[in-house]
């Protein structure tokens, strides 16, 4: 029977989700070793062995397994917390700058307090050398070779553990880059080296040298935990396929993620969104908010139809210019430190107390404040029952932590500083979702919110009621939202080449040509990844612009097109996707319309798992009561004892009340005094607004399948 295993290293905790057949998914977490994250990866995996009916050793377990699907927040934790390689930047002399000068736009005009983010590479490390070509990629100035063995001698003395490289116009032609390369390779064998040609050969400087810097920044990371994970995982004899998640939706191999490694910045949370809208399918539903709230991060991101895509974007505000899913990532997880900034006033974040030592109330040798120690100390967590009993929480420990660094500074109750600490994390995660959706023209009251992580639920109520949404789908699988959603990604290649052209009077052969060569290498890395060609079909795209326009629009476009050379039916497309993101078309006025780039996909087909929900019962959820606690109602602000709930014990057609706690091994849900529940056929949980039973009247009650 086919094993299919999605695995999401996160910044605390190590979530597994086994699909096996049709059987429902089973779920798994340990706690992340982020010293080397794969020894978790193989802790989990003994775990599941061991709970197997019968029980399986390691070694056998590891043999029967088809597929891992593996997602990590390596890259993302490290340009968060600023922990990445120490990395030097080889570039075109004059503009070394670019990383500082940005796109010399002021991000936030009426801030007058705004300050530029810190450069991943110091100036001091940043070399301009001689050596230029044009925009066509002919040579003006040849390559100063000289200069650029000074500066790898220079950066060999200081330890540079990454250099990136970068020339201008080197999209054209990367014979600069190559020959700067081979000298790199040479004088610096061991550092992680980073290519723009090789990572984004696309127009726009400051776009590609930000994109390359970030892939030198996190490259030496990532590849040194994949080569950890790989050498871990054959040693307990895993000899399946490894699929390594991208930002971008999709999977690739390990060697493509080492050599490439800007393209899992966002890889733990890109399984998120397809998920979403696995679970709101349900409701006959085809868009969804989806949040994953881990140990160090929280990432937010919208689903219309397919999860939202972009092809530029920014993580801890450096820019990445590399197709990914549209994301906004901010430090605010489960670990996130509490702490008062000059003025006295209460922050949480960025800043994380990770798996190591955690919390405070893991007892694991944390002082300080975070997120997980005020929900204890607000009775959203059971002390007796975190991790389905396998771990205690210090309750006195996290009391302690928040009386000493935020209760006493700011002449608080404990109490009432755990609830700050509570009301200002969910401020900050609403605050990411509206990045998402206001900021991009969508009304977030009309989609329904799929909160993820294991904290996620914790919070969902309150995120809701900040921004009016009146339905969360909390799935039984929600603390591992981000690992089921990987195991129904396909295998994704995202190729780009800047072709400059106008669109009457283009030279389609030339168009052809390059499509042809980019379908033709996307084919060759699926097939390389054992796809067979009947399961690899391509996707095009061009951006396209109005001519001396700034910005420019990518739109979808069959390949027929290219082949039937039909310019209008391209300038259909572009208008027609204008109008949608910005309101106005220029077609009426004839303005012409050009090609800067050409985008295509390759895309390999994966089985994915199937799975049939819960066949249901009656509406009485008495049956699941386990008790009663006093928690912090946040509409109240004052503390109220509520019942608890079982929510293993729960299934289709159980209603609850709010405010009521649900808990489950893996999570736990805050039913808040604004929301009643009801479990829907998948064995979702449904919360909606009191008084909105409309909300949840198209909840199907028969068996689905996925």
């Amino acid at each position: 029977m086919t094993v299919k295993i999605g695995i999401d290293v996160g910044g605390t905790f190590t979530d597994f989700v086994v699909a096996q057949g049709g059987e429902p998914p089973r779920i798994y977490k340990t706690l992340s070793t982020p010293a080397d994250p794969s020894i978790a990866v193989v802790e989990g995996l003994g775990q599941i062995a061991a709970s197997l009916q019968p029980p399986l050793s390691l070694q056998e377990f590891a043999r029967s397994i088809d597929t891992i699907v593996h997602g990590t927040t390596v890259t993302t934790n490290a340009t968060l917390t600023s922990t990445g390689a120490r990395c030097a930047l080889l570039t075109t002399e004059g503009v070394r700058d670019a990383l500082e000068m940005r796109r010399g736009i002021r991000e936030e005009q009426y801030n007058n307090r705004y300050t530029n983010v810190k450069p991943l590479v110091p100036r001091a490390r940043r070399a301009g050398v001689r050596g230029r070509l044009d925009r066509e990629g002919r040579e003006l100035v040849p390559l100063d070779a000289q200069a650029v063995q000074q500066a790898l001698a220079a950066w060999r003395a200081e330890g540079v553990q990454a250099v990136a490289v970068c020339f201008m116009n080197s999209f054209a032609n990367p014979a600069h880059e190559q020959a700067a390369a081979d000298m790199v390779r040479r004088a610096l064998p061991d550092a992680y080296l980073s290519v723009s040609t090789d990572v984004l050969p696309s127009i726009r400087f400051y776009e590609r040298v930000s994109t390359t810097v970030l892939n030198a920044y996190v490259g030496p990371k990532l590849e040194h935990y994949l080569e950890q994970l790989v050498e871990r995982l054959a040693g307990v004899g895993f000899a399946g396929l490894l699929l390594i998640m991208q930002s971008n939706g999709g999977v690739i191999s390990p060697q493509l993620a080492r050599e490439k490694a800007a393209l899992t910045l966002l890889s733990g949370p890109a399984g998120g969104p397809g998920a979403g809208l696995f679970y709101v399918a349900a409701h006959g539903q085809d868009r969804c908010i989806t949040t994953d709230m881990g140990g160090t991060s929280f990432e937010a991101s919208i689903a219309v139809g397919a999860p939202m895509v972009k092809n530029d974007g920014e993580i801890a505000r450096h820019k990445i210019a590399l197709p990914m899913l549209d994301i906004h990532t901010i430090g605010a997880g489960g670990g996130s430190i509490g702490w008062l900034d000059q003025g006295g006033l209460l922050r949480m974040g960025p800043q994380s107390a990770g798996a190591d030592p955690g919390p405070a109330c893991y007892g694991r040798g944390g002082k300080l404040p975070t997120t997980t120690d005020a929900n204890v100390v607000l009775g959203y967590l059971d002390p007796e029952f975190f991790a389905g009993g396998q771990m205690r929480l210090d309750v006195a420990a996290a009391r302690r932590a928040i009386e000493e660094h935020i209760a006493r500074p700011m002449g608080l109750a404990i109490e009432q500083a755990a609830a700050g600490m509570y009301r200002v994390a969910c401020n900050n995660m609403a605050q990411g979702v509206r990045e998402v959706t206001i900021k991009r023209g969508f009304d977030p009251r009309e989609f329904p919110l799929i909160p993820g992580g294991g904290a996620g639920p914790i919070h969902g109520c309150l995120i809701c009621s900040e921004l009016e949404i009146p339905l969360l789908i909390v799935p039984r699988e929600a603390s591992v939202l981000c690992a089921f959603g990987m195991l129904m990604c396909d295998l994704r290649h995202d190729f780009v080449r800047t072709f400059v052209a106008r669109l009457h009077g283009m030279d389609w052969s030339r168009l052809e040509t390059l499509v042809e060569a980019m379908s033709a290498e996307g084919s060759r890395a699926l097939a390389d990844e054992r796809i067979p060609a009947a399961r690899r079909r391509v996707e095009l795209r061009l951006d396209c612009r109005y001519v001396k326009q700034y910005h420019e629009v990518s739109v979808p476009v069959p390949l027929d097109v290219v082949v039937q050379r039909d310019a209008a039916a391209v300038a259909r497309a572009f208008h027609a996707e204008h109008l949608r993101l910005y309101g106005y078309a220029l077609e009426a006025e004839g303005s012409p319309v050009e090609i800067i780039n050409v985008r295509l996909q390759a895309i390999g087909a994966t089985d994915r798992p199937t799975y049939r929900g819960d066949a249901g019962g009656d509406t009485d959820a008495s049956v699941a009561r386990k008790g009663r606690r006093s928690i912090y109602i946040a509409e109240r602000d004052a503390f109220a004892e509520v019942p608890v709930y079982d929510g293993h014990r729960m299934h289709r057609g159980h209603r609850v009340a709010g405010p009521a706690l649900i808990e489950q091994q893996t999570t736990a849900i805050v039913l808040s005094d604004g929301y009643d529940c009801v479990v829907d056929a998948l064995g979702s949980f449904v919360l909606y607004a009191k008084g909105r039973d409309d909300l949840v009247a198209g909840v199907r009650s028969e068996e689905m399948a996925a």
